[in-house]
């Protein structure tokens, strides 16, 4: 008791007038939906797996959360600290903190997808942990602290280009790689197993996405509304883009394509959704869907098993973003909440555009070796392979670590069905006359 007295008598009083209730509000309001993206990401990879490992994806997404909030409990003067964040001086640090804390929760639930149907859980939630210490946390200071070496260059990442997108496309290449390929790969078929999970997981994603770029505003200003307008109209024509290009393998406008090129879309925006006009998202949507669908076929080419695409959607996305942003950027878009930059090509600053690779570079190289780095570490030690034992693989996930089924009652329901119309007839026996004429 007398410590918890001793620690709110250190609190200094707060002069609640120097910040504004509005942006508060709105950036409390983004946490909120970015958050709802993480359960979100884990229905749209648990559609898009088979069944016996549908229920493991979504708790594996879900799990990102309190594992990575762990951080949050150790906060050292972050409460003390009442002073301006470092994009605004109008919402608490604390505000600020938990804000950033769901972009940190979600980066590991993005990059783990392409292991899907062959990690442990607990191993992978260890990994987590360490991995968002070590290398999300590393990324995001270089790029939105005002002491790291990528914003003291002058590089522009709105919403998360390289921290999180081409750190965990990155981030996932290096798990799968490192994994190896799932059992009877390329031999059994793997088809998404429920494409209503997948809509709906793109429903909370597009959803939340109006937080995770218009709450990195941290204001409830002009900016902010840009950047959702941005944000939809890239996820919009992104979805398009790639479901008209796989119209042409079958036919048919697939519902799976059109959600992975929303996906696309919203990733190619993020880095610039605060520097870039409406008008150029359509460039972004479109180019992102389109360059992401063609970077699916790299997993074929170069014989990996990504199972769920992340490096095409969130590395190849994020790079495309990244290149993009240092094209369209417009400093006086920067301008409209007092940020000063040199803008992009079309504000003649060319040099942006290497100062944009650079970032993208450093970005997914630090993140595939430290990843590989971590992974090797990890399975030395005992228990605490990442790798399910080849028998527990067949079984699939939801039973091997949950002991539990996504569709049990619809299992209930397959085996008593099997049991009336399947049942074996039993065999007569021959009348003995018949008997007689078979010798």
């Amino acid at each position: 008791m007398s410590n918890s007295t001793n620690f709110t008598e250190n609190i200094p009083s707060v002069d609640n007038s120097k910040f504004n209730p509005g942006d508060i509000a709105w950036v409390l309001a983004s946490t909120g939906l970015v958050w709802l993206m993480i359960p979100g990401l884990g229905f749209f990879y648990s559609g898009m797996a088979r069944c016996k490992n549908a229920l493991s994806l979504i708790m594996l997404s879900f799990l990102a959360v309190p594992v990575v909030s762990i951080q949050n409990a150790f906060f050292i003067n972050v409460l003390l600290d009442v002073g301006p964040t470092p994009t605004t001086s109008r919402v608490p640090e604390l505000v600020f903190a938990i804000f950033q804390g769901m972009f940190a929760a979600i980066t590991p639930a993005i990059a783990i997808g392409s292991a899907a149907e062959r990690t442990r859980l607990i191993p992978t939630l260890i990994f987590i942990f360490i991995w968002s210490t070590l290398v999300y946390d590393f990324i995001a200071s270089w790029c939105w602290s005002a002491n790291g070496w990528y914003s003291q260059l002058g590089g522009l990442d709105f919403a998360g280009g390289t921290p999180v997108h081409i750190t965990s496309g990155s981030a996932a290449l290096a798990f799968c790689i490192f994994l190896g390929k799932r059992q009877n790969h390329g031999i059994d078929e793997f088809k998404p197993h429920n494409i209503t999970y997948v809509v709906l997981g793109t429903t909370f994603l597009w959803f939340g996405w109006f937080g995770f770029n218009g709450g990195s505003a941290t204001a409830a200003n002009i900016r902010a509304i840009l950047a959702c307008t941005v944000t939809n109209l890239a996820a919009s024509f992104g979805g398009l883009t790639w479901m008209i290009m796989d119209y042409r393998m079958e036919y048919k406008l697939s519902a799976i394509g059109f959600c992975s090129g929303a996906v696309a879309g919203l990733v190619a925006i993020t880095p610039g959704s605060g520097y870039v006009a409406p008008h150029y998202a359509v460039v972004f949507g479109i180019c992102g869907g389109a360059i992401c669908n063609l970077a699916v076929k790299l997993k074929h080419i170069f014989d990996y098993d990504d199972a769920l695409d992340v490096f095409a959607v969130h590395g190849i996305g994020g790079l495309v973003g990244n290149i993009l942003t240092g094209v369209f950027a417009d400093k006086n878009i920067a301008a409209l909440s007092g940020e000063v930059i040199m803008g992009g090509v079309i504000n003649q600053n060319y040099i942006q555009l290497a100062k944009q690779l650079s970032s993208s570079g450093a970005g997914f190289m630090y993140s595939f070796i430290m990843t590989y780095i971590i992974l090797l570490v990890l399975n030395k030690i005992p228990f605490l392979s990442i790798r399910l034992h080849h028998d527990k693989e067949v079984l699939g996930t939801d039973e091997s670590d949950h002991g539990e089924s996504a569709y049990y009652f619809v299992e209930r329901v397959e085996k008593a069905l099997n049991n009336i119309f399947l049942k074996p007839i039993p065999q007569q026996p021959l009348p003995q006359e018949a008997n007689i004429h078979l010798y």
